[in-house]
């Protein structure tokens, strides 16, 4: 009889367990549920706590959203954890947005995963995550302005990069014949040009400040866009658990501290109204400007200086990490720009950023290669400033706005081949180069990548200059190539090795 008394208290207990849990289970989600309103875009249907995050692929979302356009059309909205987001895609939708009603979506969304990491203080966001307010127009502005006195689009900048590549030709040149592999090596000249104007410094390829930058970018560019800044900026209640996220954490932490030390560094030497480079104007600003209340600060300066650093380095150096990938794999298109290059520059020493207009074939394989290479695919997330409409959908204040780059640069209807690597893309039936309005790798509207210019010449100068000299062949034991991006911030190549050959029939240049 006690036994059967313990069985029923046993089954009793198992059972109020049980209805505890569903009861537990029913109040969050009736507490969590997350509702669309009526005129609100349409979506996939949200999970409690999670909202879509857990639906998409967190090693690279980028062929669930072209899936889940396909269903909901150009306009469509996921949640992240509780937060509405709006997913845009396609031309038309981008002009709409971004550049027709611009002040509404220019906003940047704050309290996510790369807020918390990159900001030195709530108040110091920079230039790429400042909101939308007269504090990043000053500093855009200004931005604009020092760039271009510290020589951007100017030969001062053409002798800076053609100088950084005195360093790539002679790592080239050892490794004739032998396979090698390029990927720090782009990062480091990437990172070293735009050293130079910000810092007017030249760093060893070998310099430890050197390494942790590059090793920075790259890390934490996989963390933040990756699934573990998914799930950071869908659960905030594991912020503080011991997860993969806390090392961007830790990184950028350090790296704020390196940066005030070449702050404290290049103050010792700083003639006030004399500036040498990016730091220096910077301050000579803050100078003139005085207690005025300005936003101009050293803490801002700091992370302007991260800002730069960083989009001046990683988007670039990943965009020639996928040139030379595709250049290798495709060595009719090499052979084809090596000859248009050995015509156009036949007598002259080094290549200009002018020679540009007399290569339409080079120029559109370095575009095909930014289009297919889709570097920054989400570019940067925006978010509305105020209640506002687009295209039929009412879209709420606060909204994150997500912009599909890989939707206009693989649009069906704005490319010949819009699923192949092909440099037909950019020519007319004259064999002239044009470029095509969907083609948007640094995005538009007054959101617009800062530092295009620099890498528009970046990226001409280093491959023709490269092209000139050597032959880039896919190693003969690399197996199949594999052209599957590695998904973060900025998407990378998988990594891969070269073999370079030293182009016989050139003279050797004043460059070596």
């Amino acid at each position: 009889m006690k036994r059967v008394q313990i069985h029923r208290n046993h089954v009793f207990i198992m059972f109020a367990s049980v209805v505890l849990v569903l009861a537990a289970v029913l109040f969050f989600l009736l507490l969590f549920q997350t509702h669309r309103a009526k005129d609100f875009p349409p979506g996939p249907r949200p999970i409690p706590f999670f909202g879509n995050v857990l639906q998409l692929n967190l090693e690279s979302p980028i062929a669930d959203l072209e899936r889940l356009a396909k269903r909901y059309g150009s306009i469509y909205s996921l949640f992240i954890g509780h937060r509405p987001a709006v997913v845009i895609n396609g031309l038309q939708a981008f002009k709409e947005a971004l550049v027709n009603k611009a002040a509404d979506f220019s906003g940047r969304p704050q309290g996510m995963m790369v807020n918390h990491a990159v900001q030195v203080k709530a108040h110091a966001p920079g230039v790429i995550l400042a909101d939308y307010n007269p504090g990043w127009r000053e500093h855009r502005r200004f931005g604009l302005m020092t760039l271009r006195n510290l020589g951007l689009g100017k030969q001062s900048m053409e002798q800076r990069i053609l100088g950084e590549l005195h360093r790539i030709i002679t790592r080239f040149e050892q490794s004739a014949g032998k396979s090698m592999d390029p990927h720090m090596l782009f990062h480091n000249a990437a990172s070293n040009v735009i050293c130079q104007v910000l810092f007017a410094r030249q760093f060893d390829y070998e310099d430890e400040l050197m390494k942790f930058f590059v090793s920075l970018f790259h890390e934490t560019s996989k963390i933040i866009n990756g699934r573990w800044g998914m799930i950071y900026d869908a659960i905030p209640m594991v912020r503080n658990l011991p997860l993969p996220f806390q090392k961007a954490f830790k990184l950028f932490k350090s790296a704020h501290e390196k940066r005030l030390e070449l702050l404290a560094e290049n103050k010792k030497t700083r003639v006030p109204g004399k500036p040498r480079h990016f730091i220096d104007c910077y301050l000579d600003e803050v100078d003139k400007r005085g207690d005025d209340g300005s936003t101009f600060s050293e803490d801002q300066l700091s992370a302007c200086i991260l800002d730069l650093h960083f989009a001046g380095t990683d988007t670039t150096a990943n965009t020639l990490l996928s040139a030379f990938l595709y250049l290798m794999n495709y060595p009719q298109i090499q052979e084809r720009c090596q000859q248009e290059i050995d015509t156009v520059l036949d007598g002259k020493d080094e290549a200009s950023f002018e020679d540009r207009h007399q290569m339409p074939y080079v120029q559109a394989v370095i575009h095909e290669i930014q289009r297919t290479a889709n570097t920054v695919p989400l570019s940067v997330f925006h978010c509305t400033l105020k209640d506002t409409e687009l295209m039929g959908y009412s879209i709420p204040r606060g909204t994150i706005i997500i912009p599909n780059l890989s939707s206009v640069l693989n649009e069906e209807g704005q490319w010949k081949s819009p699923h192949k690597f092909d440099p037909d893309n950019f020519l007319n039936e004259q064999g002239e180069f044009v470029k095509p309005e969907a083609f948007m790798p640094f995005s538009i509207g007054p959101r617009m990548c800062l530092g295009e210019a620099l890498a528009r010449m970046e990226l001409f100068l280093i491959v023709v200059t490269l092209l000139r000299r050597f032959t880039f062949v896919w190693p003969e034991d690399a197996g199949e190539p594999d052209f599957t991006p590695v998904f973060g911030s900025t998407q990378t190549p998988k990594p891969y090795c070269m073999k370079v050959q030293i182009r016989k029939t050139i003279p050797r240049q004043r460059l070596s």
